[in-house]
């Protein structure tokens, strides 16, 4: 049997909500270059991605990291109908903030304050956490995650009746949905294979 544990914590490790740029380090040994064979590849779907030690890991189960990266690109790629990218990038942040995923908050936070312009209330967002008050829309998105990501029986008819409110259609709740849904997972896969770092 190969052992693929590694050891590593570094005592700097980022501890708080930043929307710098940070690393993030894998407690398990990451697939080499020189391993990849063409599904490997495939399964990356994007040959920059043998860069990352988090796709290298995945990699390790070419076929679900597909998978995984299509469903993704799908969620927050999709420019037709519903939501704005602005708001998936939101829903992602806020469902990061809510489960102390510091990398993927770190991420979709630069990726909100880009596409929404707010980058202050996004800053907000990670400093205060999904209680902060950023105006009414916003706060109907960051609940209806937040509500998704903690209990998901907790959204209901309240949460699409405030989304509704806000001028959400179907596709956009959809959207909304799939995008805290989505990280919902991703963050618990990210906190359970690894650690963020300071920027490289």
């Amino acid at each position: 049997m190969t052992e693929t544990a590694i050891s590593y914590s570094d005592p700097n490790r980022p501890v708080a909500f930043t929307q710098a740029h940070i690393g993030w380090a894998p407690w398990l040994k990451p697939l080499d270059e020189s391993q990849l064979t063409q599904r490997h590849w495939d399964g990356l779907t994007e040959a920059s991605r043998a860069k990352s030690p988090y796709f290298m890991l995945l990699a390790r189960d070419p076929d679900i990291l597909g998978a995984r990266t299509r469903t993704d690109k799908d969620i927050f790629y999709n420019p037709d109908a519903g939501l704005p990218r602005a708001e998936r990038e939101l829903a992602a942040a806020a469902t990061s903030r809510s489960n102390g995923c510091i990398f993927c908050a770190s991420v979709h936070a630069r990726f909100a304050s880009t596409y929404s312009k707010r980058s202050e209330d996004v800053d907000r967002l990670l400093e205060g956490g999904v209680e902060v008050d950023l105006g009414s829309r916003w706060n109907a998105l960051v609940d209806a995650s937040v509500k998704l990501t903690s209990t998901p029986s907790e959204f209901g008819e309240e949460q699409i009746g405030r989304l509704r409110e806000e001028g959400l259609d179907d596709l956009a709740i959809a959207d909304l949905i799939y995008s805290a849904a989505f990280f919902n997972w991703a963050n618990r896969l990210m906190l359970s294979l690894g650690e963020p770092t300071p920027a490289a």
